[in-house]
């Protein structure tokens, strides 16, 4: 036990009603007061319900059977209230959009202020707003809003309310990577100036070294350890164990010899110094010129849009463009990543690709047929569109039903093999029976994904696959990406996963203020730092590295750092198998 700790559990179990084992096995943790503290683990190991003691959730709303004591700031939550709690324990969860009640922005951050009273209640507003840089969204209405500008407003309506702890379920799940790292910054600030105790679950290895002080590690229901970040990151082999390998820059540097973990690129380019040889190396020299890939035949060609313009009515009838004159053209084999800053419009166009939405003005051909002409039922035996939010994907009582739907409705031959063959890629089987909605965030995202490739489509949509997922995880949906290329013609999946834009895209389309600002390769957008600054993006860690260190082009994955760097070292060191492919 901590001398101060703020949260403090003494055995607690819990279960679910109608569960037949325990989701939480005699935990014993205690939280200091002041601790910027990361829970981290494979999905369904635990980490939300965890958390959802905190606040009081479990046992108050989920009635299961609750054992063993939980104090929050001195307060036992089994005798108190989720009410009595609110006031000192704010929390954003991993469905964000369930807590989002009120019609505008300004409503929903104010909402809470001024239900407890709050004379201040509008400068709480106005400030929780400027820290995250929304303050131009104030007057939107919540259904206007992109996923990301939706998790920004949910964060600032918790901050208006200036707790004592702050739980963030996937912080950065859903925003562009420059804002992903300035929510860090801002939670840090509040836990650094205001003595803010932060707790964020996470599984972004490089978020937790930056900016944790320590680290919860969670397996089966249970803490495996509480440690200072330093000492957590260090234990590299048992973190890839339970899916959280390390941060690119660990294992580049441990590959090159290096035991000590640095915790920021900087560190890491200090520890290594110069490499050795920084001139461009021919074998990756990257293409200046734009991707635009006008060459092939019509019969390459599975989807285009031309000229498109679509616009969304608001309350007040003006329209608010989001699409403004796009041409795009996807031909067979394409693996794209499309990417930009939340509200660039990247869902939209994935929507009017799958016929979903229609434009306003020009037009859109999948795989031959003008999307006006057909609706989205029927375009789905050519094309399929994974929603960012995956319970919107789940129609049946169990994951193998959802499965099923399209493929025995469509009369596949061989339907039921197919269920079960995408099951096994998706790591499911066990849970297949069970209800899709009750499943951790990162099991429901495998599970739309093998809805998905259980159709079969030409062209494959997939809007932020990768969000909520465990690094084992994402590997695996970046994995099973790259098997498809014989059964799907093209994939494009909407992303502010850099990480997945480097290791599987071929082709990178950048989305800003309505249109394509850049078709280029990724290895061009990461030597670009003014795209990046303009679509809101952050290289990956490797990346940055390489630049610090002074290579030219920068590397896209640690093991081609590493062979850059020490060219001996990349076959030797187990460490550069973690997250590759």
């Amino acid at each position: 036990m901590t001398d101060d700790p703020v949260i403090h559990l003494r055995d607690v179990s819990f279960r679910y009603p109608g569960a037949s084992h325990d989701t939480l096995r005699n935990v014993n943790l205690s939280i200091e007061r002041g601790d910027f503290v990361a829970v981290v683990g494979g999905n369904g190991s635990a980490k939300t319900t965890l958390c959802k003691t905190f606040n009081g959730l479990v046992p108050h709303y989920w009635s299961g059977e609750f054992s063993g004591t939980a104090e929050v700031c001195g307060i036992d939550t089994y005798s108190s209230t989720v009410a009595e709690l609110s006031s000192r324990v704010g929390y954003v969860y991993q469905d964000f959009t369930n807590q989002l009640v009120r019609p505008t922005v300004r409503d929903e951050i104010s909402f809470s202020p001024i239900n407890f009273g709050f004379a201040d209640h509008a400068e709480r507003t106005a400030e929780a707003m400027e820290m995250l840089r929304i303050t131009d969204l104030a007057d939107r209405y919540i259904w206007q809003l992109s996923g990301g500008q939706a998790h920004l407003t949910a964060l600032a309506s918790v901050l208006a309310m200036r707790p004592e702890i702050i739980v963030v379920d996937e912080p950065v799940a859903e925003l562009d990577p420059a804002r992903a790292l300035e929510i860090y910054q801002r939670l840090e600030l509040l836990n650094r100036q205001h003595g803010i105790t932060v707790v964020t679950i996470e599984h972004h290895a490089e978020f937790i070294a930056r900016f944790a002080r320590s680290v919860v590690l969670v397996d089966h229901g249970c803490p495996v350890w509480h440690l200072p970040v330093q000492d957590a990151v260090n234990r590299t082999a048992q973190l890839a164990e339970h899916g959280i390998p390390a941060p690119q820059i660990i294992r580049a540097t441990q590959a090159l010899g290096y035991p000590d973990a640095p915790r920021t690129v900087a560190a890491a380019a200090e520890l290594l110094g110069p490499a050795p040889n920084t001139g461009t190396d021919p074998a990756v020299t990257p293409q200046r010129d734009p991707v635009v890939r006008i060459s092939g035949t019509e019969a390459d060609t599975v989807a285009r849009v031309h000229d498109v313009h679509h616009s969304y009515r608001t309350v007040e009838s003006e329209l608010q463009t989001v699409i403004d004159g796009l041409d795009l053209t996807i031909r067979r084999g394409d693996r794209i990543a499309l990417v930009g800053g939340n509200g660039s419009g990247k869902t939209t166009l994935l929507k009017l690709l799958a016929g979903i939405m229609v434009p306003r003005e020009g037009e859109v051909i999948v795989d031959g047929i003008d999307t006006r002409s057909r609706s989205a039922s029927r375009l789905s035996d050519h094309v399929a569109y994974l929603w960012q939010e995956p319970r919107q994907m789940f129609l049946r009582e169990s994951v193998r039903s959802d499965v099923a739907l399209f493929p025995r409705e469509r009369k596949i031959r061989g339907w039921p093999e197919l269920v079960e063959r995408t099951l096994d890629k998706v790591r499911l089987t066990e849970l297949a029976d069970r209800d899709g909605r009750s499943l951790s965030g990162g099991q429901q995202r495998r599970a739309t994904l093998a809805i998905g490739l259980a159709m079969r489509p030409t062209l494959l949509l997939l809007d932020e696959p990768t969000a909520s997922l465990d690094i084992a995880s994402r590997d695996a949906v970046i994995a099973m990406l790259d098997e498809l290329s014989d059964t799907i013609a093209a994939s494009v999946v909407a992303t502010h996963d850099m990480t997945l834009v480097a290791e599987w895209a071929d082709r990178v389309i950048v989305l800003s203020r309505g249109t394509v600002s850049a078709d280029i390769r990724p290895r061009e957008l990461f030597d670009r730092p003014d795209l990046l600054a303009d679509a809101n993006l952050v290289p990956p860690q490797i990346t940055e590295l390489g630049r610090a260190v002074g290579m030219h082009p920068a590397p896209l994955n640690v093991a081609e750092f590493v062979d850059r760097f020490h060219p001996s070292a990349t076959s030797v060191h187990p460490l550069l198998t973690q997250g590759a492919h």
